[in-house]
């Protein structure tokens, strides 16, 4: 079964407990955004970059500034 993720902006604390208790259960976890920014500076890239990807999905960040709260499937 899917397992689902609900993350709610910090600055929401009334919406992230209505989300919990109508959300909540065994396959949606709700939880608050923890990011506090980018873990790694850009800097000019020296030799090969080793990650293959950008990991973190712009449009969490986007649906998290437009209305306060992003799903994710697990």
């Amino acid at each position: 079964m899917a397992r689902l993720l609900l993350i709610v902006s910090r600055a929401e604390p009334a919406r992230y407990a209505y989300l919990r208790h109508v959300f909540g259960s065994e396959t949606v976890d709700v939880i608050f955004d923890r990011r506090l920014g980018e873990r790694r500076q850009r800097q000019e890239l020296r030799g090969t970059e080793r990650r293959r990807g950008y990991r973190r999905h712009q449009y969490v960040s986007h649906d998290l500034k437009a209305s306060g709260w992003a799903l994710v499937r697990r």
